[in-house]
């Protein structure tokens, strides 16, 4: 499983690539707003200059005509962006027509099997499926990606890889493993949560005490 950063702090970023462990990094405009500066092009620019994985950035059109044209805009910004379109009528007719541009879509806000199949079939890239939100609202998001896994296995000419998105804490992360995911995006929260372990920590002033009490004898 690929770990997608999703984050639009640069220091997060940086800090993350440096683990040697992302293989890309997922923004939208909420993330955008977070952060000291509203230019969105800045901000993709650097993180495309940290990371060389994808970088996926979301258009803010609604018809598929300005999606399409917005989309060759940020695809412009740097090699490996990747453009985020929700799933909608107008986000599926822009998809197909991008595909055939070979610009690589990641298509969002699917919170169902059926929805996912659809991005695949437009020649989404990527589908993002929303499992902390599908969790919020009384669904079982994982399951929904378990499913989709499923059903894209069943396809093999469908090149779309699975996305669990939203990702909220670590069994978030454990359970898209080992249901096989292609990927998941993980807030820097969360990343920094999968690396601790208080027996580590014990562990390791355990060792040093030991060290310590040897090298003084």
């Amino acid at each position: 499983m690929q770990i997608f950063l999703d984050t639009a702090n640069i220091d997060e970023i940086r800090e993350a690539a440096q683990l040697g462990i992302i293989s890309g990094v997922t923004t939208n405009p909420s993330l955008l707003s977070k952060e000291a500066t509203s230019d969105y092009e800045t901000v993709t620019k650097k993180i495309c200059s940290i990371v060389s994985g994808p970088v996926s950035v979301e258009v803010l059109s609604e018809d598929a005509d300005s999606m399409i044209e917005e989309a060759r805009a940020k695809a412009s910004w740097a090699p490996n962006v990747n453009i985020k379109i929700p799933i909608t009528a107008d986000g599926l007719r822009a998809t197909s027509a991008l595909s055939k541009e070979n610009i690589k879509v990641n298509m969002t806000l699917c919170f169902s099997e059926n929805q996912a199949l659809l991005g695949a079939l437009a020649g989404a890239t990527y589908v993002s499926i929303f499992v902390g939100r599908l969790d919020d609202a009384g669904h079982d998001g994982m399951q929904v990606v378990q499913d989709t896994v499923a059903i894209l296995d069943n396809y093999p000419e469908l090149d779309a890889q699975v996305i669990a998105a939203s990702i909220r804490h670590t069994i978030h992360c454990t359970q898209a493993a080992m249901i096989g995911v292609d990927i998941a995006t993980v807030p820097y929260k969360v990343l920094m949560q999968m690396i601790q372990h208080p027996m580590t920590d014990i562990g390791i002033k355990r060792f040093l005490a030991d060290w310590e009490s040897v090298a003084n004898k």
